[in-house]
């Protein structure tokens, strides 16, 4: 794949497990309020719609904040979790089937002196959805965003990330989804290796 943007055909892949596994090593870039930020993906979940209990669409449910995930491949779904962070998920898989990669942390590239005026910090922290969309700027305003566009983009800077480096388990805090939650649909690798 050339580097650059990835193209709207990396996310309409019908494996979305493949795709929450493919985006390690990718760059999350956003041009929000006229400061550029940019971080490495480290860690993702996968959810696989209507069939995956932990899913926002599992059973067809359609509401007027997960519609976005039944849309076109390679837009943003950003939603408030708890009230109070706003969690950034990438919509993969065709028009009408709503599977869906969750962006759980990331590692710093560019930008750091914004992400640290974001989050109120002296020692930056990016390892939970939460605190990455802070750090990025990324909110429940940005839902719907088309990741081909120049506000949230992700990009292929050549970053490989070795597959014995990749850690597989199940997702976190999705419990309540019975045998589901104990999906291996989570993938991380320790940023320590990108030094």
């Amino acid at each position: 794949m050339p580097r650059g943007k990835l193209p709207r055909s990396f996310y309409a892949r019908p494996d979305v497990v493949a795709v929450a596994r493919d985006l390690l090593g990718k760059v999350l870039v956003t041009r929000i309020g006229g400061a550029t930020t940019a971080a490495v993906i480290t860690e993702t979940e996968a959810y696989m719609g209507a069939v995956d209990k932990a899913s926002h669409a599992y059973g067809g449910k359609v509401t007027p904040r997960n519609k976005v995930m039944y849309g076109e491949a390679g837009h943003a779904y950003v939603y408030l979790c708890y009230g109070i962070h706003h969690l950034f998920n990438v919509v993969t898989n065709a028009h009408g089937v709503a599977h869906a990669v969750l962006v759980r942390a990331v590692h710093p590239l560019e930008g750091l002196d914004v992400m640290l005026k974001r989050r109120n910090m002296k020692k930056l922290t990016t390892g939970g959805p939460g605190t990455l969309t802070q750090a990025l700027g990324i909110l429940t305003a940005h839902t719907g965003t088309d990741l081909l566009g120049d506000l949230i983009t992700i990009e292929d800077r050549g970053i490989a990330v070795p597959r014995k480096a990749i850690i597989t388990g199940p997702r976190i805090g999705v419990d309540y989804a019975g045998e589901d939650a104990l999906l291996p649909y989570r993938f991380h690798f320790d940023p320590s290796i990108l030094k």
